[in-house]
């Protein structure tokens, strides 16, 4: 289980900012070593909490918030699959996946009104952005949440996303490896509200490329290619990333000079700016500034048997850009071509 989930269900009244901070400190400590709030614990480590002002839950009864019926039907909507072991939801654009500073409401918080009379609620596998739309993995056990998990880790999971991007790539097809490391102001080292100015800002609080060896520098992997294009002005690209990194895909997209429409961190060079104010070269007036991002495809192996295979249809945003330029929905994804490794 990782740090912070493991203080949430002990601790609910303690604040994420306030773990990050005593683990930054150091005063957070399992097996003697210092953890950062993402570490994950298992059976027979040891955890040292240092003293902490919060008061403990009075019983483990299971807390059914009044919006728990709402959440229950907004959920049911969401369904692209149930069985008994997982559920495949349909995020819809601009619902976090998890709480943060300011955000009440999400789909985590949303999931505790599926708990049964014990407290066990489904929980989530995996994240996508607030504003990614598209398949997300909930178990309905811990055990399932373990196995599943195991399964991402692996690669053993097959993820296919779709942009709206602009301009149009070069190559038609190809691979982007490069490492990132998050900005300033990503993570645990969020910057307060008002010291920065808002170009500094989202400069500071979106992945950055960086170098082999540079501290924090993760690798990360994505093969890409046209489905569709309306040249020179955007094209529709199908993604497949090998690697999980926080914003991979916007970056990716970022680094190749074709950022996802939509995108309110990515996507701000001088080029941009050139590109947009051209005419013959910016993406049509029409389109909503929305991410343009789907977590379109989801297929893994079935820790029961078998293979589980989802797909999630164009959010209504994405599916007025498609009917505008006359992309079609059905037509061959080459990047089910796209190398596994």
């Amino acid at each position: 289980m990782r740090l912070d989930r493991w203080f949430k269900r002990r601790f609910p009244t303690l604040a994420l900012s306030h773990l990050a901070k005593i683990c930054r400190k150091g005063e957070v400590r399992l097996d003697g070593k210092r953890v950062e709030t993402s570490s994950r614990i298992a059976t027979g480590q040891t955890l040292r909490v240092p003293p902490l002002s919060v008061d403990a839950p009075k019983s483990p009864a299971v807390i059914r918030p009044a919006q728990s019926q709402a959440d229950q039907r907004a959920i049911k909507d969401m369904i692209l699959l149930d069985d008994r072991d997982l559920m495949v939801l349909n995020k819809p654009f601009g619902l976090a996946v998890q709480g943060g500073s300011g955000t009440k409401i999400h789909l985590d918080g949303m999931l505790a009104s599926l708990a049964n009379e014990r407290g066990d609620r489904p929980v989530l596998v995996h994240r996508l952005d607030r504003d990614t739309s598209g398949v997300i993995l909930i178990a309905k056990t811990r055990k399932m949440a373990a196995d599943l998990g195991e399964i991402f880790r692996s690669r053993a999971a097959k993820k296919i996303y779709w942009a709206l991007v602009e301009g149009v790539p070069r190559p038609a097809q190809g691979r982007i490896s490069l490492y990132l490391a998050k900005g300033e102001a990503m993570g645990d080292n969020r910057a307060p509200k008002g010291r920065h100015g808002m170009e500094e800002r989202r400069d500071i609080e979106k992945m950055r490329v960086a170098k082999h060896g540079d501290e924090d520098a993760q690798h990360s992997l994505t093969y890409y290619a046209i489905v569709d294009k309306l040249a020179p002005r955007c094209a529709w690209l199908s993604m497949k990333p090998l690697t999980g990194r926080t914003h991979q895909l916007r970056a990716h997209a970022e680094s190749i000079g074709c950022p996802i429409v939509g995108d309110p961190k990515y996507g701000h060079s001088d080029e941009d700016r050139r590109r947009r104010a051209d005419p013959n070269r910016n993406v049509p007036d029409g389109v909503d500034q929305k991410l343009h991002l789907l977590a379109r495809r989801l297929v893994l192996p079935h820790p029961r048997g078998g293979v589980l295979d989802v797909t999630a249809p164009l959010p209504p945003h994405m599916k007025r850009s498609w009917e505008m330029f006359g992309f079609d929905a059905g037509q061959y994804d080459p990047i089910l071509d796209a190398p596994e490794e």
